[in-house]
């Protein structure tokens, strides 16, 4: 799963490094291609719940699991990469988001908590903690600065399937049980934050879930 990680922060990386204003999605679907077949891995997406394509890119007010299209990108807009492959049976799954150009105040403080709130719940993330001290985190972090977490969309737990018990939701939820980490256990943290209260409505995307 080490392998499989680094490969998914090598494909990261070299997006990121594309990142610019005029740039259209579609070449960051070309170089996670082309990077996936340069590893010899697969894409993890690709196929998963009909998604057509290797990656998932979200530009703007977009949460997840957008496709890369003809859409061009402009100063100012963020954008975010999900990616995952599949080495030796197991499967590594990351995302980042990046600023085209320069971008608000406001836009740059949005990535630097969620960031943070990231940080805050891989620190929470170890044996003898409860799942939800993970979710607490990240939802304290977030409020605390003034915007929302996405409740609709979790994180979730990865090994040899992309998506494993347990959820692991950016909030800690009424009533949740508390479920002891334990050494071993392997997850997916995704904070996914909102200037105002998030309202959501599917598109036609129909990827990872």
């Amino acid at each position: 799963m080490r392998e499989a990680s680094r490969i998914v922060a090598r494909i990261l990386d070299a997006m990121g490094a594309e990142v610019r204003p005029g740039a259209p999605t579609r070449r960051f679907e070309e170089i996670a291609q082309d990077l996936c077949r340069e590893h010899g891995v697969r894409p993890a997406f690709q196929g998963y719940n009909g998604f057509p394509y290797a990656l998932c890119c979200s530009v703007n007010e977009q949460v997840v699991h957008g496709f890369p299209s003809e859409r061009v990108l402009v100063e100012g807009d963020i954008v975010s990469f999900d990616m995952g492959v599949v080495f030796d049976g197991f499967y590594g799954d990351a995302a980042r988001t990046y600023p085209v150009g320069q971008v608000g105040d406001e836009t740059r403080r949005l990535l630097e908590v969620t960031e943070r709130s990231l940080m805050l719940g891989i620190e929470q993330a170890r044996p003898g903690n409860f799942l939800h001290d993970v979710s607490r985190a990240v939802q304290e972090c977030v409020e605390a600065a003034g915007f929302s977490v996405v409740r609709r969309f979790v994180g979730h737990g990865i090994g040899r399937r992309l998506h494993e018990k347990p959820e692991v939701p950016n909030f800690v939820p009424k009533g949740a049980t508390a479920l002891p980490l334990k050494a071993g256990m392997v997850l997916a943290i995704e904070p996914m934050v909102c200037r105002a209260a998030p309202r959501w409505r599917s598109s036609r995307t129909s990827g990872p879930r």
